[in-house]
């Protein structure tokens, strides 16, 4: 160790307090431990580190001996590595990685025994199921890592790491497995993490926003999943995921419309439960965009097509509003809207009651003091159940966003509003791409072959083809017994 590479990297680390320098003087040399104990594994560093040089110390003196055990890698019972950049040995210390600096070599060796803080294992918050696993990623990356590899047991389940952020320097890892993958796209997202120049990734969303390739697209070309299980599915139907350390939470990607509205409980019940759930959820998500829009064009343009009795209730519930039916949708939406906001950020045991006692309590007073019609309530509330079916909360949001868009069309233009909004929305998903797929496959382009995967689920021994959604090569699922 040259004088000038500790000075660097003591000069480096000016103002940090909390970094330890220990001093150990082996047959007459000096030898220096640099590290910051809150992120090291400290035992580790006593026993298998301090103590085996102090041990040296204490021994006969051989400083040649000790110098070609050190270069052949038997000095220590841990692994260590060379380093020669001082710079680098800096962004090794704040990681958590001991450096051992040696009077008179050029170079240094560090320790990977770094040691955060982390929560166990948990069960999964936002992607619920009542049959299957219940595990979910916390923000360890090496334990997600772990949970990755525990469901998929084989060779060619591939990692590749990147470290991303200026000032952050966070580990990400690119999963798949290997054959099953389109080389394109795993070349497209190694380029862009390669080039990606940002001062720090502290969550996974900040990457996704980063690769985003339609900008001004509000639909999701990722998909976030804190399931081990689900990405485990993903990668074995040829999709991508990334792991972000800090983040309990993985992206997957290609994704299309059809893989957003469909949750991994679909699998883990019979196929006519399957489909059956998947017929709800696809109704009430298209139910939870455009309703509102519908009842207002309708009863403010198009009452002639409401039945007689109907309209006549209708008529009779909004006599003495005071507002026009756009003003009291918008009201209610944007009511409950804050409702939910507010059920989210409240401390849970009292978030959900608020919500809940809070949109029946504001909903009825509303009614009774002739602000806003029952109709408009129970609409309003249908749509916002509808909107909780939505297993992904990317997609639920843009819908919710969507959803205001249709109804100031419904409450100004009437049903042609609404329905030339709805097919320039689905001119948008057709032509809209993630990563070369397209947003709308296999409905747009028509590919019949995947029907058996996206709005009905067909039993297993049917689906003996990936979907080419998401692979090109090793189409086959399973080879038949011999």
């Amino acid at each position: 160790m040259t004088a000038s590479m500790l000075d660097n990297i003591k000069e480096q680390l000016t103002g940090s307090s909390d970094a330890v320098y220990q001093s150990i003087i082996v047959y007459g040399h000096a030898c220096m431990l640099v590290y910051i104990p809150s992120i090291v594994d400290t035992l580790s560093l006593q026993e298998f580190v301090s103590s085996p040089l102090k041990s040296e110390a204490n021994s006969e003196p051989d400083w040649p001996r000790f110098l070609e055990r050190l270069d052949r890698g038997s000095a220590f019972a841990i692994p260590y590595i060379k380093a020669f950049d001082p710079d680098r040995a800096v962004e090794l210390i704040v990681s958590g990685n001991p450096v051992l600096c040696i009077e008179g070599l050029p170079y240094l060796y560090y320790f990977e025994i770094a040691h955060y803080q982390k929560r166990a294992v948990s069960e999964s918050q936002n992607e619920l199921v009542v049959i299957g696993p219940q595990e979910a990623f916390i923000e360890d990356i090496d334990t997600n890592l772990s949970l990755l590899r525990h469901k998929i047991k084989h060779a060619d389940l591939k990692t590749k790491h990147f470290s991303v952020g200026k000032y952050t320097k966070t580990d990400v890892y690119l999963v798949y497995i290997e054959g099953l993958y389109k080389p394109e796209i795993l070349a497209s997202i190694e380029d862009t993490l390669r080039n990606l120049s940002i001062d720090g990734m502290l969550g996974i969303s900040y990457l996704a926003e980063q690769m985003k390739q339609g900008h001004f697209s509000p639909f999701p070309v990722f998909q976030y999943t804190e399931r081990p299980d689900s990405v485990a599915a993903s990668l074995m139907e040829g999709r991508i995921g990334m792991l972000q350390d800090g983040t309990p939470s993985a992206l997957l990607t290609p994704v299309t419309l059809f893989s957003l509205l469909q949750s991994s409980e679909d699998y883990y019940q019979s196929s006519y439960a399957g489909s059956w759930i998947r017929l709800v959820r696809f109704f009430f998500s298209i139910i939870s965009m455009l309703l509102p829009a519908l009842y207002v064009a309708i009863t403010t343009f198009h009452s002639q097509i409401i039945p007689s009795e109907l309209l006549i209730t209708i008529a009779a519930a909004r006599e003495n509003i005071p507002f026009s039916a756009l003003t009291e949708a918008l009201i209610m939406e944007l009511t409950f809207e804050a409702l939910r906001e507010a059920g989210t950020r409240i401390p849970k045991p009292v978030g959900q009651t608020v919500s809940i006692i809070g949109g029946i309590v504001i909903g009825q007073a509303a009614v009774q003091a002739g602000i806003v019609s029952a109709p408009m309530v129970i609409v309003v509330s249908i749509t916002g159940i509808a909107s909780y079916i939505i297993p992904h909360l990317e997609l639920g949001l843009t819908f919710r966003l969507l959803r205001f868009v249709l109804l100031i069309l419904g409450g100004t233009m009437g049903l042609l509003g609404v329905f030339a909004a709805t097919f320039v929305i689905y001119g948008h998903l057709a032509n809209l791409k993630s990563f070369g797929t397209p947003y709308l496959q296999p409905v747009a382009p028509l590919v019949l072959q995947d029907w058996k995967d996206t709005v009905l689920r067909f039993p297993s021994p049917f689906m003996t083809k990936r979907s080419t959604s998401f692979t090109d090569r090793k189409n086959k699922r399973r080879q038949k017994q011999q």
